[in-house]
């Protein structure tokens, strides 16, 4: 077996793992072998016997030899349809990730309900049962997380943690953990470089040493103190806040951290840690008061909020159908500024009142899209930290756009290169012309047709416009990265 399939085996492993809901000590028992051994073979560090395979495949019901490398996966989707009905929204992906990796903080028992199991969220779990936590499905979505005394760095997943950039957040959680270790370099979607700089210069604040090396960060933990500080972040980036805010709430001592992000997963981060009786203040501001809590031993149950990125795709979808129908339990706190903006653009939306979410904390309402008739906005469109319109929201304009009436430009200046993914529009009639890196115009309207497009990760904002191709029963393939 080479070094590739066995790889490639492991990964299909944790998969079916993962849909079972053990964890690895749970196969191990199953197996006659022990938990270590598990995650060996998880990583692709031990050759599998035929007979060895044929028992797991034996236990899961499935194969687990495949031939040929993990393919892409495609979408076929028929448009030309108008849509109808209500749809709710699902819990935040981005707040999950956060709320996995501050779970290392809670020596007792952590059950994450409603949780979005999705790609970003399984490779963190990996991460964490391979270095000794015990992560375990109760059911579709929820997660309970319970810690060991000591964990075993040593045998985290460097596949699993190699394929996200979340993996840079366990920083903050593990700022004492152990006085050395390493930690594999973040990877991710092909979006374009995303420095990691920030977060050192936050967590060197509480003495972490951090050295890049090849292939992986050589993290040195700080002496234990109990001092107060204050910062000023050199950007207001949501993870970068995160990773300071876990660091803050294990340590002793007040934090004060300035030009903080106030997003909405920082605001689930820190709702969650309250739950845990680390002191904050100025959640929802740019200033966060944090006094930390050493030893934490807690076990809690808590909702992530919902998800303002799907909220706006499927708002999308009902905006390019020219369909009314209604998204239920939309955070209206952070979706402000893409209402306004699509008012501004002549689209029709009925709001209901607000309710509070699961958490008892985030403010929901429904809306409801109408069949309208759009005109390209006065300004250009470009994402803002929050309150602002969300970065992740903004190629969804794009596709607005494109129904719209007149020229738009959008404006994405964070990311490197996804105004150059946008012209994959193009493919299916849109007319979009390319300005720079960061710029392009959308001219509208158009006469949306089929065809086949790439996604640079799992992305919405394609199949949300192929609901618009018409003739009905014509269909695409969008092929996205796994």
């Amino acid at each position: 077996m080479t070094q590739e399939t066995a790889e490639h085996v492991g990964a299909l492993l944790r998969d079916a793992r993962g849909q079972k809901g053990w964890t690895q000590g749970q196969l191990a028992a199953e197996l006659g072998t022990s938990q270590s051994a598990i995650a060996r073979m998880e990583q692709g560090k031990q050759n599998l016997s035929l007979k060895m395979i044929q028992r797991l495949e034996s236990i899961f019901g499935r194969s687990i030899v495949k031939v040929g490398r993990p393919a892409m996966t495609h979408l076929r989707v028929e448009g030309g349809r108008t849509l109808s009905g209500a749809v709710d929204v699902n819990s935040s992906k981005n707040a999950g990730v956060a709320l996995l990796c501050a779970s290392l903080i809670n020596r007792g028992t952590t059950t994450l309900r409603r949780l979005a199991r999705i790609e970003e969220v399984n490779r963190i779990v990996e991460v964490l049962t391979s270095i000794g936590v015990e992560c375990t499905w109760l059911n579709a979505n929820d997660l309970q997380i319970r810690r060991p005394a000591v964990l075993d760095l040593d045998s985290m997943d460097v596949e699993a943690a190699r394929r996200t950039r979340s993996v840079i957040m366990l920083l903050g959680p593990l700022l004492d953990e152990s006085s050395e270790y390493r930690l594999p370099y973040a990877g991710g979607c092909d979006l374009g470089t995303r420095t990691v700089q920030p977060h050192m210069q936050a967590l060197r604040q509480f003495g972490l040493s951090v050295d890049a090396k090849s292939g992986y960060y050589a993290v040195k933990a700080p002496p234990s103190d109990g001092h107060d500080r204050s910062f000023v972040l050199s950007e207001r980036g949501d993870t970068v806040t995160e990773n300071a805010i876990m660091a803050a709430a294990h340590r002793s001592g007040t934090t004060i951290i300035r030009n903080a992000s106030p997003n909405y997963m920082v605001q689930d981060l820190c709702f969650y840690l309250q739950m845990l009786g680390v002191g904050i203040q100025g959640v929802g501001t740019t200033t966060l008061k944090i006094t930390g809590r050493p030893a934490v031993d807690a076990d809690i149950e808590y909702f992530p909020s919902e998800d303002p990125i799907e909220a706006m795709s499927l708002i999308t979808a009902g905006i390019v159908t020219d369909s009314a129908v209604t998204i239920r339990r939309v955070p209206i706190e952070f979706m402000e500024i893409e209402l306004a903006t699509l008012e501004q653009m002549g689209q029709r939306l009925e709001v209901s009142g607000e309710y509070l979410a699961r958490n008892g904390r985030t403010r929901l309402v429904d809306v409801t899209t109408k069949p309208s008739a759009l005109r390209a906005p006065e300004d250009k469109i470009h994402p803002m930290p929050f309150p602002g319109l969300n970065i992740d929201n903004l190629p969804f304009f794009a596709v607005i756009a494109a129904n719209a009436e007149g020229q738009t430009m959008i404006h994405d200046w964070v990311y490197d290169n996804r105004a150059i993914y946008l012209t994959e529009l193009s493919k299916l009639g849109a007319r979009v012309q390319l300005l720079d890196p960061h710029r392009i115009y959308v001219n509208g309207p158009t006469k949306w047709r089929a065809a086949e497009v790439g996604c640079p990760r799992h992305s919405a904002p394609p199949p949300a416009c192929c609901w618009r191709c018409s003739p009905p029963g014509a269909s695409r393939n969008c092929a996205t990265s796994t």
